[in-house]
C-alpha cells in the first residue's frame, strides 16, 4: 500500500512537472523570432507605440540586410535621442537583436542529448 502511495506521488509529480515545461516551450514558441523589449537597443527610451512599429518592421523585413538596415538606423535615431536626454546606452547593439547569451548552438545537450525518440547516442 505504502509502495502504491509512494509511486503515485512521483508519477504526479513528473506529470506536472512535464506539463510545466510544455506549457514554458508553448509560451517561448509563441514569441516567434521578434525582439522582446528588453532585446531592443534603447527600448528604455521609447514607448509601447515605437516598440510595437520596429516589431513590425523587423517581421515585414525579408532578408537580413534588410534587418541589418532597420537596426542601424533604429541604432543612429536611439543614440541621438539619449544624447538629447543625456542618457547614457551601450555603444554597441545588442548583435542581430539575440538576447545575452542567447547564440548559435545546440543548447541543451544538443542533438541527441534530450530524452525520447532520436536520444540515443549512435557510437
Amino acid at each position: 500500500m505504502k509502495r502504491t502511495l509512494v509511486y503515485s506521488a512521483v508519477i504526479a509529480a513528473l506529470f506536472s512537472t512535464v506539463a510545466s515545461v510544455t506549457i514554458a516551450a508553448d509560451k517561448d514558441r509563441d514569441q516567434g523570432d521578434q525582439p522582446s523589449h528588453e532585446q531592443i537597443y534603447g527600448s528604455q527610451l521609447m514607448n509601447q507605440q515605437e516598440r510595437d512599429d520596429y516589431h513590425a518592421q523587423m517581421s515585414a523585413a525579408k532578408t537580413g540586410q534588410e534587418r541589418d538596415q532597420i537596426r542601424q538606423a533604429h541604432y543612429q535615431q536611439m543614440k541621438q535621442r539619449a544624447k538629447q536626454q543625456r542618457v547614457t546606452l551601450p555603444d554597441k547593439p545588442p548583435a542581430s537583436g539575440m538576447a545575452p547569451g542567447m547564440g548559435p548552438g545546440g543548447g541543451m545537450g544538443g542533438p541527441g542529448g534530450g530524452v525520447g525518440p532520436g536520444s540515443r547516442r549512435m557510437n
